[in-house]
C-alpha cells in the first residue's frame, strides 16, 4: 500500500502543472524556486513511483527520463513538440489494430506498444517559418 505524504502529494501536484514531460532535475528545480524544502532523491523516487502505479507517463529522450502527469488506467499516446516539449494525450486506435495485427502475424500473442509523435506545435512551427 503506498503512503500519501507531502512529499508524494507536492511532486504529483508540481508534475501536474506541467504542460510537457519534465526531468526529475528541472521539476526539482521549479520546486524548490517556489519554497519546497523537497529533496532531489525524494523527487527521483516519487517520480518512479507515480510512472510505476500509471499516474505519470515516462519518456526516454536523449538518455534522460522525463515524467508527465497521466490518465491513470487510459492507454493513450502522445504528441510531442521537439522545440517547446508540448504534450497533447492522443488515442490512436488504428495503431492498436496495427499493434495486433504484426504482433499476430509473427505469431507473437499480448502484444503491447509505446507510441509518441515528435513534431512542431503549431506555435513553434510559426516562428520557425517567421
Amino acid at each position: 500500500m503506498k503512503r500519501n505524504t507531502w512529499q508524494r502529494e507536492a511532486v504529483r501536484e508540481a508534475l501536474g502543472e506541467s504542460e510537457a514531460f519534465v526531468s526529475a532535475q528541472a521539476l526539482h528545480a521549479r520546486m524548490r524556486e517556489e519554497g519546497s524544502p523537497i529533496g532531489l532523491a525524494t523527487v527521483y523516487r516519487t517520480l518512479a513511483k507515480l510512472a510505476e502505479d500509471g499516474t505519470a507517463d515516462l519518456l526516454q529522450q536523449d538518455g534522460e527520463q522525463l515524467y508527465r502527469a497521466c490518465t491513470p488506467g487510459t492507454h493513450h499516446h502522445h504528441l510531442i513538440c521537439r522545440r517547446c516539449g508540448l504534450t497533447v494525450e492522443i488515442e490512436a486506435k488504428p495503431v492498436e489494430a496495427w499493434a495486433r495485427q504484426v504482433a499476430a502475424e509473427h505469431g507473437f500473442t499480448e502484444p503491447s506498444h509505446v507510441v509518441d509523435v515528435f513534431g512542431l506545435c503549431a506555435e513553434c512551427a510559426a516562428r520557425a517559418a517567421g
